[in-house]
């Protein structure tokens, strides 16, 4: 487990006492107390549900640091990797739902997993409140150079083609964003690859950097600072339209794969039961933040776009994608480690 201090806690006397001068008075055996005011003095932790280094940590740091700067209070990322997310969400997922613990989820923790693993211990669909979707991040189709020749996608899916299932991709583990784009990937161009699962997008980007692997569809955050630096080439975006950070960069879809599209999207949740004025004092925080020009251009240069919604689109939204992702993993038959 891997903890990271955001921000040390900055809390003013009066705002707390004009914050419980609002708040409802429980009941007590022994008489009735004031709630305590949210945020107070325990820091709030940001579970990220993988290892250090993948889009979403680096999203989760981005955004824990700006809270904790706009809401004058600690917020700790703690990162929870291992068995394609399940650990990290089953732990925020079982977490008091008192706005002390968050998780920074995605399309894999939130929409794929439920269709991935039969045995989870609690029910995705009810199991969190929706706060904020954060932003929807294209995957890149990178190669390494030195081991694939191809140029453009169209390239690769003849080589594919032609070596009969001997080229490897990697992804952050099975069900993890990465493996789940490049299953549509290769449904839709109709090739056969190797998969080659990794704990975390980190150390797969290490080892395709290297060489060990061919390539991967990862989002823009690990994958495009390789490509600037000449480590990796980029054959395509996974969305309808190019990234203003990267438009040199074409579409798969216009290239080969006319109408394809895996985007990965990141979202900030907590347990269910979460009050509903913390709810919309953090959602309210973080659409002020991500609408910030200098977080915005510090997104868009990862190639993360923001994409606001409310709680409840953010619950619909999450609720169409476990559908559309889960009759593709159905489809192509997706089993976990």
């Amino acid at each position: 487990m891997m903890q990271g201090l955001i921000r040390p806690a900055r809390r003013r006397a009066l705002l707390r006492a004009a914050g419980a001068a609002l708040l409802p008075l429980p009941c007590w055996s022994g008489g009735a107390r004031a709630a305590a005011p949210w945020p107070g003095d325990r820091p709030v932790r940001i579970i990220v549900p993988f290892t250090p280094g993948g889009s979403t940590d680096i999203l989760a740091r981005a955004l824990a640091q700006r809270l904790g700067e706009e809401l004058r209070q600690t917020f700790v990322v703690e990162n929870r990797g291992g068995a394609g997310g399940t650990i990290g969400t089953e732990a925020a997922a079982r977490a008091t739902p008192d706005g002390y613990t968050l998780m920074m989820g995605h399309i894999g923790t939130l929409a794929v997993n439920p269709a991935l693993y039969s045995n989870l211990s609690f029910d995705t669909a009810t199991a969190f409140a929706p706060i904020a979707l954060v932003a929807t991040v294209p995957n890149i189709l990178v190669v390494n150079p030195r081991r694939v020749a191809a140029r453009d996608v169209a390239e690769l899916i003849a080589l594919a083609k032609r070596r009969g299932g001997q080229l490897t991709y990697g992804s952050g583990g099975n069900g993890s964003a990465a493996h789940i784009a490049m299953a549509a990937f290769t449904i839709t161009a109709g090739v056969e690859m190797v998969h080659v699962p990794y704990k975390g997008t980190a150390p797969m980007m290490s080892d395709l950097i290297a060489g060990q692997i061919d390539l991967t569809l990862t989002g823009g955050p690990p994958a495009l600072p390789p490509v600037r630096n000449g480590l990796l080439r980029a054959l395509g975006v996974s969305s309808l339209t190019r990234l203003e950070s990267a438009p040199e960069i074409p579409t798969i879809a216009e290239t080969a794969l006319p109408g394809f599209e895996a985007v990965q999207w990141y979202g900030l949740v907590g347990p269910a039961g979460m009050p509903r004025a913390v709810i919309g004092q953090l959602h309210e925080a973080s659409q002020r933040i991500l609408q910030e020009p200098a977080l915005r251009a510090q997104l868009e240069a990862e190639g993360a776009q923001f994409s606001p919604h409310t709680p409840e689109a953010f619950g619909s939204f999450i609720a169409a994608e476990r559908q559309r992702w889960g009759a593709l993993i159905r489809q192509a038959r997706l089993q976990p480690d």
